[in-house]
């Protein structure tokens, strides 16, 4: 999972990994390499991308987020390490449909979090099993919810990932706008050994020296249904292998479509 204990980790065995992850983390850092460390701006509307403020103080952090996706006009699906985690403050409130990060869309509070029960705090593979986690709104929004496919795709299937995310793979440097990057569903042998799974995506960038980083968590990686529509398949969880900078990738991604029954049950028996 993405937190500031794990980017700094990675951030320090990098350097020790040598001289290319080196220059590559160097070159990212000092260039104009988007959230979602080398994603690029927007290229359509997302009314679904939702953003929650989060902040670490005992990690240094004051000023950060988490992604997160509108699945019903008044639930957001998010991960668990977004809501539950040690040092973490949330300032309750939710903002829909904006590609700024502290303006426009729409802004409601948030009622309740409904964390998975296999969820676990934590770092490496066994951290992000069941990493999943649901907001009830205080209110219904008016912004169009995005469907969760009833399957991910083949690996080789090109995906797209959203965030608000840092934009370097060692320091919490957030963008003021929403970022993407064309992405694949991945084989869970691109992902190191135990890490993917059913429940769990592995992730490949389609663009060099690009992903997920932190802040970006919680966030959708989409696929295109059959009527050319986005759809969820994808939580942004973490890293899909350990001791490697965001950008080296691949990203672990919990399965939206295996939580399903899940993600109903709660909304139907709380709503």
């Amino acid at each position: 999972m993405f937190t500031m204990k794990s980017v700094r980790r990675r951030a320090a065995r990098t350097a020790t990994a040598g001289a290319l992850a080196v220059a590559t983390c160097a070159t990212l850092m000092a260039g104009s390499a988007g959230a979602i460390v080398n994603g690029t701006e927007p290229t359509e509307h997302y009314p679904f991308m939702a953003v929650i403020p989060v902040s670490a103080p005992e990690q240094g952090l004051y000023d950060g987020n988490c992604g997160a996706s509108l699945i019903d006009p008044q639930w957001v699906l998010t991960a668990a390490h977004c809501v539950r985690g040690d040092g973490l403050r949330l300032d309750g409130l939710v903002r829909i449909g904006s590609t700024d990060r502290k303006s426009g869309g729409t802004v409601r509070a948030m009622e309740r979090t409904f964390v998975h029960p296999g969820y676990v705090n934590g770092d490496g593979k066994a951290a992000n099993r069941d990493d999943i986690a649901l907001v009830r709104l205080d209110r219904p929004v008016s912004e169009k919810p995005v469907r969760i496919a009833q399957r991910a795709g083949r690996p080789g299937t090109p995906t797209r990932i959203l965030g608000f995310g840092t934009t370097s793979d060692s320091e919490p440097t957030f963008p003021e706008r929403l970022r993407e990057l064309r992405t694949r569903r991945g084989a869970e042998t691109e992902c190191a050994p135990g890490y993917a799974d059913r429940t769990r995506l592995c992730t490949i960038s389609r663009v060099p020296a690009a992903m997920a980083c932190f802040g970006d968590s919680g966030g959708p990686q989409l696929q295109k249904g059959r009527h050319g529509r986005w759809e969820l398949i994808g939580v942004t969880s973490g890293p899909g292998a350990p001791g490697v900078p965001c950008s080296a990738g691949p990203g672990l991604y919990t399965s939206a479509p295996a939580y399903a029954g899940w993600i109903r049950r709660t909304v139907r028996h709380n709503s």
